[in-house]
């Protein structure tokens, strides 16, 4: 994935940074509320009955805090966590290996599980339910299926696509969590915390300019709050305040909307080269350089849900809001929702364009 600043996706070497600034329980753990407090009912009833709590499935997208709370429910429980991920378990016996190995009471987290390779999506079947595995021993008619039994664990499973989960997995998890998007005022308290942990001062009006331009995501939230503070500490006095943010927040090309350079790019090109589409994303990603799933999976869905671009049958419009963005002005004519021409016949069909999706 892109290494943009305003990506909800994370690289490797921001795991490491973002370990240092989870939340250890769920007191700690900043907004998600309904999910939070449903979340303290099912960890305390188990508690109480001293078994391991339901299969947990926590869905939503990037960057809302799936992995904190799968590593908050192995610290509320008082047992371990074992991470993995669907695309790194392609066999079975991967699956198999990894479940043997588990301790009573563990929590087996695995991030992306949409992922998850077939045959061990249906080893998980058993051992959800019945904390056991059948191991096949040979192949041909002479191989063997040994009942292999596994200590009681809780299954945390992750995914950004809960639409592409198959209806038995997705049934066998007790309980399902849907993360939203974080209000100004949560990320504003994400962005405390965080700035308590890095030693870094900030105002009130520096973290609500921070927040304002994060997407509605902790996780870029905290990303920006570490490129203001390197700008605060090399051009300013160490303190983030509203001017300091704003300074350092244009230098890096994120804008009030929280758009970043390819974001803007991406806008530009659908009004500018194709007059507001429709246009394909193939397309669209040529004209911005990048690759199609890039323009699809990091820019697409933000700049729609922000109301700035619109996908329809026929390919990616540009709305007014995204031309009034960018500072142009509306030409008279050009179809915002991709459909019949202003002034056409309500039955007229919309002439082809070379750029369908």
């Amino acid at each position: 994935m892109t290494e943009s600043d305003a990506s909800p996706w994370a690289g490797d070497e921001e795991r490491v940074v973002e370990s240092a600034l989870r939340p250890h329980s769920l007191a700690e753990f900043v907004g998600q509320p309904k999910v939070a407090r449903q979340l303290d009912l099912v960890l305390e009833g188990a508690k109480r009955r001293g078994r391991p709590p339901d299969h947990v499935l926590l869905s939503g997208p990037p960057g809302l805090g799936k992995t904190s709370l799968a590593l908050i429910i192995g610290a509320e429980l008082g047992t371990s966590v074992k991470i993995t991920s669907g695309p790194a378990i392609e066999r079975s016996g991967d699956l198999a290996a990894m479940l043997s190995n588990l301790a009573e009471g563990d929590v087996l987290f695995i991030d992306e599980i949409h992922r998850i390779a077939r045959p061990a999506e249906e080893l998980l079947y058993m051992a959800m339910e019945d904390f056991r595995v059948d191991v096949v021993v040979g192949k041909g008619p002479g191989a063997t299926a040994i009942p292999l039994e596994i200590s009681p664990f809780t299954l945390v499973g992750a995914t950004t696509r809960a639409g592409l989960l198959t209806g038995p997995l997705r049934d066998r998890f007790g309980f399902v969590g849907q993360m939203e998007f974080y209000s100004t005022e949560d990320l504003q308290s994400v962005l405390r915390r965080s700035a308590d942990l890095l030693g870094v001062a900030i105002d009130a009006d520096g973290s609500a300019e921070i927040a304002g331009r994060s997407r509605g995501t902790p996780r870029i939230a905290n990303r920006l709050l570490r490129r203001v503070r390197d700008y605060a500490e090399v051009r300013a006095d160490g303190r983030i305040t509203e001017p300091v943010a704003r300074a350092a927040l244009a230098l890096y090309d994120v804008d009030e909307l929280g758009l970043d350079r390819l974001d803007r790019e991406v806008l530009h090109a659908l009004v500018a080269k194709f007059n507001g589409g429709p246009v394909g994303v193939a397309t669209l990603a040529v004209a911005v350089g990048e690759e199609p799933h890039t323009v699809e999976e990091v820019c697409e869905p933000f700049l729609v849900r922000a109301g700035l671009l619109a996908r329809t049958p026929r390919g990616r419009v540009a709305t007014e809001a995204a031309w009034t963005h960018l500072g142009l002005h509306v030409p008279e004519g050009v179809w915002l929702r991709g459909g019949t021409p202003p002034g056409a016949p309500g039955d007229q069909p919309a002439p082809p364009t070379l750029f369908d999706a």
